[in-house]
């Protein structure tokens, strides 16, 4: 369900300066401007000419930083895209502050079409595994196979570590939290954020959380991060009450692209339990059950990750081989802006 609250930010173009987006060696940043919403797209310059195109979608709270660890994984095997989605990492909030899921998807919708880039391989994980489930059930024409990591699909009984995530979508809630946590610096947050995401986090590397703490004061100075936050727990939230054939469950069952399930068994904010019921609801499905992995699979064994991608490749008939027969074929330069 939509949101109906008017946008509380400025415009875009009015926004302040804040730090530069990390990018990884190899990847590229542009931004997509399309109607009612800038995307920024990270990308990976393909390995050769030819390969199936692939779109990959983060969590609340997320960016597509997130999928830095896969998606080099998977460089002679597809070419690699990850969006911001509206308000998160580097792209501004939408026109019309719509973060509900069927927002969200919408948003994605409109990158693909405007790039004729479908049918992809579609990856979310968390919000972005509603996301992207919402998308291929309305547009199985943009969907090759679908991955999703921890999908954010509903639960009855929601663990108790995810409930204060959930309280963000109450009003007044986030003006609280930020209150009585003004003082917490950007390393403590990111502490809180990991422990909660992985399954084991000391497996972050110095490097990793070093990184994670610039990106935490990055996002800090935004204006709208709170917002952003706020709407899309309120999308989520409202996403989980809506039955009928808009339900995500019901969407699920629509799905016809081949899927592959990825669920951690110490996931502290997706119920493990939920799997098998996710592996009955998507027709075509491929279950992966990780004992020791959290939230965030894709950063936690990024390998194990991709070996289950190349096994869904395999029984769908298409190509593995992952030889560099070319030189990368995208000579666009860096931070590119691009019209959608």
């Amino acid at each position: 369900m939509p949101s109906t609250d008017p946008p509380s930010v400025p415009p875009a173009n009015v926004l302040p300066k804040v730090a530069a987006v990390k990018v990884a060696d190899g990847e590229r940043l542009r931004s997509v401007h399309l109607p009612g919403v800038t995307l920024t797209v990270r990308s990976r310059p393909p390995a050769r000419k030819g390969l199936p195109p692939a779109l990959y979608v983060h969590g609340l709270g997320g960016s597509s930083q997130n999928w830095s660890a896969l998606m080099p994984l998977l460089d002679g095997l597809v070419a690699s895209e990850a969006v911001d989605l509206p308000g998160f990492g580097d792209s501004p909030p939408p026109d019309d502050g719509d973060y509900s899921i069927t927002g969200h998807a919408r948003a994605v919708v409109r990158h693909l079409d405007a790039a004729g880039r479908g049918p992809v391989h579609l990856f979310g994980n968390s919000l972005g595994g509603a996301v992207v489930t919402r998308v291929a059930a309305a547009r199985p024409d943009l969907v090759r196979t679908l991955t999703l990591v921890s999908p954010a699909l509903p639960e009855i009984r929601v663990q108790r570590s995810a409930v204060p995530t959930g309280l963000l979508a109450l009003p007044g809630v986030v003006s609280l939290f930020t209150r009585l946590t003004r003082e917490w610096t950007a390393e403590q947050r990111v502490r809180g954020v990991t422990a909660l995401c992985y399954g084991d986090p000391s497996s972050v590397s110095p490097e990793g959380f070093r990184n994670a703490v610039e990106e935490m004061e990055r996002r800090l100075r935004l204006p709208y991060f709170w917002d952003a936050m706020a709407r899309s727990a309120r999308g989520i939230v409202d996403a989980y009450t809506l039955g009928g054939q808009h339900g995500l469950w019901r969407q699920a069952e629509r799905v016809l692209a081949p899927t592959l399930l990825v669920y951690g068994g110490r996931d502290q904010l997706v119920g493990y339990r939920m799997a098998q019921r996710a592996a009955r609801a998507f027709r075509d499905s491929r279950l992966l059950t990780l004992p020791d992995a959290g939230h965030v699979a894709m950063m936690e064994y990024p390998e194990t990750v991709a070996t289950a991608f190349r096994e869904l490749l395999a029984d769908t008939g298409e190509p593995v081989a992952d030889e560099r027969t070319e030189e990368a074929v995208d000579d666009e330069p860096a931070n590119q802006t691009t019209g959608g």
